[in-house]
């Protein structure tokens, strides 16, 4: 007992928990450190009782002196497994893995006797966590294991250079490799081997839209609308269906829609980089355009690439003259639905694999519709050397509602790096009566940008005669550091009469003509640029777009932002915008231009003035924006139409732990009134619990975090932070893909009666996963605490005190400990070496101060336990 005594001692000042006069110790790595120590207790390295080994200057030891114990002790304890430096006694603990400083995880790590010195220790390199290094799959067959117990661990001489060596004061392993064993990785992102897949679990989001307004004249009409996704997790698949639904009251006049639009499956290939998708899907491709299927697809996911090789998703920008919904849809499927004030708006939170052309509605509160559509090309992508980006797709085409439109169709596209700034681009559509061929190439253009040049061949025959046609395409981007400026995308493309598109032949065949369609594209311009004048401190915003059809008249579309902030004297930051736009869409006009500017007052509010020209007049609005705390926002606009008629209208949002609101009215005198209200949320279950939470993107990638059962603790993740319900869990919505991602405990807004030992933690997800994570939170007063046995005497040195398996506490060898975790009525435990020894219970009546000491006596175990 007396030898388990002293070896606990060392470890625990090891780990620098506790501090004791009972026993002096002279650290000597060589000879460097012995005139640093002073005491009673340090003897000249010479006396040979100094130690239990003499180290040579190269030897990392540690000398005891022995004279401060009891001479029947001396005998009894075995101090060479602490001769050598940074010694662990073996078993397990928790620490946070960290490869050549950068944390990867939490885990639980074995320190077990050294195969090669059994008076020293190391940690059990298994299998699980050496997957978590990021080693170079080559290296995997040289890697050699030796047993532990019934682990396998990593012989580091398999590589050489690999060190690992726990640090139980910071609680951590830290693993050294060489660079050159390690894939590649940057600072946020991590390579596959360390890509998390979640949990098992269900969950389902939902965002919905509800508008009612009330014309003055007389008649009323409501709106309610929404749309999310439902969706399970097993492993690394993915199952999601997405829903929608409507209904609409006018004039007593009810109707209601339901429908599941999408059913579909999905998982990562991290081998390939790559996702593989089955069910229904829009076709997302470079080369053709979109349409809706039923089949199995495989294709590179940009996601899962380096930063540096990663594309771009597409946004939309558009003006609401008052409070408006705005409905971006896609073949009638609804991809986005969200409310935005009056004013400029720009929504870019759409995903990546959305391509091809988007129909955007925004509905204002006066019950005008505006309509439009984006392109959605994508910028001109290049490859790496050697590297080859593949989409490889079959099956049927289909409509949103499950129809079979088509007979089997497959296609297949490529992305090839021939050589350092060039690329190959090809693809492939076929089904009966219905091929198509494409073929192009890519070049960086190095300080001018990227160009790529693509052209398709199409061959069709929706009924008796046959067509033949091609398309040619242009794009380009660039990035202009030295003005501040950027290409994001500028294309132009040109399709000949004859000239069909997959959507062209499906929407001919099954309207049983061989004509194509009203709305055949010709050409189509498409520009979208940004510029920073230094100079002026302006920021210029624009986009243009322009459609000719063979058959139709021209639809186009530009905008152009510019924005300034200046000071005026006193008045700091004051922002100027002007927004000008012209949209001709199916031979109707909009034109307007919207112009605002912002003073912030002294007490964080900020008072606006807005004016809007545009097919309904001039209006002029005074404005006051103010938030109420970091979670509450609110809008108060009062106006005057060009008729002179009075508008008033607010827009209010909060957001909570279980939800996103946006909350609108408006009111046009003689014309109508209105309000509007959108929620955004979600439900996420799992075996470890169940949550109502926010909601960003919908069936979207989130971690559980799990605060030890302990209620309201402030969490963190990319977003505001949240707070875990009642059960002790919180759901963080808003995690990324691929990329690593901080969360944990917010400690500057923890309450003073909760602690945290690693209060952060990261983790890497696939898409769509949901990760779990468990935080060693611990909700209780702290005090000095004296604890004694139910004979008197003092429990052993070292003991520690345990509640629900989390250490509060370590004894001295006077009974004493900082307690944490106090709480009325509460039962812990003393453990010893893991084993329980006895029962404290903790009285229900606590002293209210806290410096007082508390004494506890410890009471045998129940036979239950």
């Amino acid at each position: 007992m007396k030898a388990f005594k002293l070896e606990k001692l060392l470890t625990l000042l090891t780990r620098s928990l506790l501090l004791t006069p009972a026993l002096s110790i002279i650290v000597a790595h060589g000879e460097s450190n012995v005139d640093n120590l002073s005491g009673a207790a340090v003897k000249e390295k010479s006396l040979p009782q100094a130690a239990e080994k003499s180290p040579s200057p190269d030897d990392n030891t540690i000398e005891f002196n022995t004279d401060v114990l009891d001479v029947a002790d001396r005998n009894n304890i075995d101090l060479k497994r602490f001769a050598h430096s940074g010694y662990i006694m073996p078993g397990e603990y928790p620490l946070t893995l960290k490869v050549n400083g950068q944390e990867i995880t939490d885990l639980s790590v074995r320190f077990t006797p050294s195969p090669a010195d059994p008076d020293s220790s190391v940690p059990c390199l298994e299998p699980e966590m050496v997957k978590l290094f990021g080693l170079k799959p080559e290296l995997t067959d040289r890697l050699t294991w030796w047993q532990s117990a019934s682990e396998q661990c990593l012989d580091s001489k398999s590589l050489p250079g690999i060190l690992a060596k726990g640090d139980l004061s910071h609680g951590a392993l830290d693993v050294s490799i060489p660079q050159a064993w390690l894939e590649y990785s940057a600072p946020d992102w991590d390579p596959p081997s360390r890509w998390d897949n979640g949990v098992a679990g269900i969950l389902f989001d939902y965002d919905i839209n509800a508008t009612r307004t009330w014309q003055h004249e007389g008649g009323s009409e409501a709106d309610i609308s929404g749309n999310g996704v439902a969706g399970a997790n097993l492993g690394p698949w993915r199952f999601r269906a997405d829903w929608q639904a409507q209904h609409t009251s006018h004039n007593g006049q009810h109707q209601t829609e339901f429908t599941w639009s999408r059913y579909y499956l999905y998982r990562a290939l991290p081998q390939l980089n790559a996702k593989l998708m089955l069910g229904e899907n829009d076709l997302d491709s470079n080369l053709f355009d979109g349409f809706h299927f039923s089949g199995a697809s495989l294709k590179t996911d940009d996601n899962m690439l380096p930063p540096g090789l990663q594309g771009y998703a597409p946004e939309v920008t558009g003006v609401a003259r008052t409070n408006a919904k705005v409905t971006i849809t896609q073949q009638d499927r609804v991809i986005s639905q969200t409310q935005v004030a009056p004013g400029p708006f720009r929504i870019q939170n759409l995903s990546s694999s959305v391509s091809g052309k988007l129909d955007v509605t925004v509905e204002e509160q006066d019950g005008s519709k505006q309509h439009f559509q984006v392109n959605t090309a994508s910028i001109p992508y290049l490859t790496r050397p050697g590297m080859v980006r593949y989409s490889l797709t079959a099956g049927r085409p289909t409509d949103w509602q499950h129809h079979i439109q088509g007979d089997t169709f497959t296609t297949g596209e490529f992305s090839w790096g021939v050589t350092n700034g060039w690329s190959l681009i090809g693809g492939l559509v076929t089904m009966p009566r219905y091929n198509a061929l494409a073929v192009g190439i890519g070049r960086d253009l190095l300080q001018l940008g990227a160009v790529s040049l693509d052209a398709t061949q199409a061959q069709a025959r929706p009924g008796k005669e046959t067509k033949n046609g091609g398309s040619w395409r242009l794009s380009y981007s660039k990035r202009f550091e030295k003005i501040d400026g950027q290409v994001t995308f500028a294309g132009y493309r040109f399709s000949q009469k004859n000239f069909m598109s997959m959507n062209e032949f499906l929407t001919a065949r099954n309207s049983h003509v061989d004509t194509l369609s009203s709305g055949h594209s010709r050409e189509l311009y498409t520009v979208m640029v940004s510029k920073f004048f230094q100079d002026l401190e302006l920021t210029m915003n624009g986009d243009y777009s322009h459609q000719t059809y063979w058959d139709r008249p021209d639809n186009d579309r530009w905008s152009l932002s510019l924005s300034k902030y200046m000071d005026i004297g006193t008045w700091k930051n004051i922002s100027l915008s002007l927004t000008a736009y012209h949209s001709r869409y199916d031979r109707s006009n909009d034109d307007g231009g919207y112009l605002s500017l912002s003073i912030p007052w002294s007490n964080g509010g900020t008072l606006s003035y807005n004016g809007q020209a545009g097919r309904s007049g001039i209006t002029h609005q005074v404005g006051w924006y103010n938030s109420i705390n970091a979670d509450d926002q609110y809008n108060l606009l009062a106006g005057v139409t060009e008729n002179k008629r009075s508008e008033l209208s607010g827009y209010y949002t909060h957001q909570n732990d279980l939800v996103r609101m946006n909350l609108s009215t408006s009111y046009r005198g003689g014309d109508y009134s209105a309000v509007g209200l959108s929620l955004q949320g979600g439900a996420t279950a799992t075996l470890h619990g169940a949550v109502l939470h926010r909601e960003t993107v919908p069936g979207g990638t989130r971690v559980m975090l799990d605060t030890n059962d302990i209620s309201h603790v402030p969490v963190k993740g990319q977003g505001a932070d949240l707070h875990s319900n009642l059960f002790g869990k919180a759901v963080i919505p808003d995690m990324n893909s691929y990329w690593r991602n901080s969360i944990g405990v917010d400690v500057n807004a923890l309450d003073d009666d909760t602690d945290v030992s690693h209060p952060l933690t990261q983790l890497t997800l696939t898409e769509g996963a949901i990760g779990y994570r468990k935080l060693d939170v611990i909700k209780g007063r702290k005090m000095m605490t004296l604890v004694k046995m139910a004979d008197g005497s003092y429990p052993p040195f070292g003991t520690s005190i345990m509640h629900n398996g989390h250490e509060t506490g370590v004894l001295d060898d006077s009974g004493r400990v900082w307690l944490t975790g106090i709480q009325p009525g509460v039962e812990m435990q003393l453990s010893e070496e893991g084993q329980p020894l006895c029962q404290l219970k903790l009285p229900r009546h606590l002293p209210a101060d806290e410096t007082q000491l508390l004494q506890l006596t410890c009471q045998p175990l129940t036979s239950t336990e």
